[in-house]
């Protein structure tokens, strides 16, 4: 029997990139997975992978950056199925604009609003699922750049990246005697959807050298499958050919 068989994962963000990789990955381990995401096309896509492959999928559309719209995808989840084991946080989003010089008010609210606030709606929203069953994961897909701010990511993605890796702490520091375990993945470059809104063109063969949805896929799954009693709090994963490193050897050569 499959480790996740009998459980329900609510991914975000799950119509491409990562969430598409980790909902493919957590069904092929026997969970019903919940996708969602603003539109509603690929997360059908998604789904039809899934039970392509024999595996469980449950289209749930919907704007994570709206609490109201979260708070209703939730209790749709509780309604339909009773239970909320896995939380998938990976819905996000960067912009072109995003140095300071050209941020927006709108700009950084977008951002901010994408990438923590829905992670927050998220969280509080199947926080008392999950109490009223003494278990469950939280998977929050953060980023290098919530680690380390970075002018490539922009201030406002640096900015509530490091918002979602704090939020993650916070769980397992007040929810770990409920039996509740949250962990913060924290990748570097990913060949993802989102690369296309680098204002710096990033090539064919660089995409092929960065760590890929499936890896970081992979990893989602292996923290879902973990026993009870054991939390990974914070991982990074990055590809082996680091372009920070190698702009970092070539300087050092010149």
């Amino acid at each position: 029997m499959a480790v996740l068989t009998g459980k329900i994962a609510w991914v975000t963000g799950a119509g491409s990139g990562i969430g598409q990789a980790a909902a493919v990955a957590l069904a092929k381990e026997g969970a019903t997975v919940v996708l969602t995401g603003r539109r509603k096309e690929p997360l059908e896509e998604t789904a039809a992978t899934i039970k392509a492959a024999g595996g469980k999928a449950v289209v749930k559309a919907g704007d994570l950056m709206k609490a109201a719209s979260v708070t209703k995808i939730a209790a749709a989840i509780e309604k339909q199925f009773g239970r909320c084991d896995i939380l998938v946080n990976n819905a996000g989003l960067n912009i072109l604009e995003r140095s300071w010089k050209q941020l927006s008010a709108a700009g950084a609210e977008q951002v901010i609003d994408g990438n923590l606030s829905s992670a927050f709606y998220c969280t509080s929203a199947v926080l008392p699922i999950m109490r009223k069953k003494k278990d469950g994961v939280l998977i929050h897909t953060s980023s290098m750049a919530g680690r380390q701010a970075s002018l490539l990511s922009g201030p406002a993605y640096s900015a509530a990246k490091h918002g979602v890796v704090a939020m993650s702490h916070t769980i397992n520091m007040e929810e770990c005697v409920n039996g509740i375990r949250s962990c913060v993945v924290c990748p570097g470059e990913v060949a993802t959807p989102i690369l296309d809104k680098r204002p710096v063109p990033v090539t064919k063969e660089e995409r092929g050298r960065m760590a890929q949805s499936e890896d970081v896929g992979d990893l989602i799954r292996y923290i879902a499958c973990l026993p009870a009693h054991i939390v990974i709090n914070e991982v990074m994963i990055n590809p082996t050919w680091n372009r920070g490193y190698v702009a970092n050897l070539q300087r050092g050569k010149s």
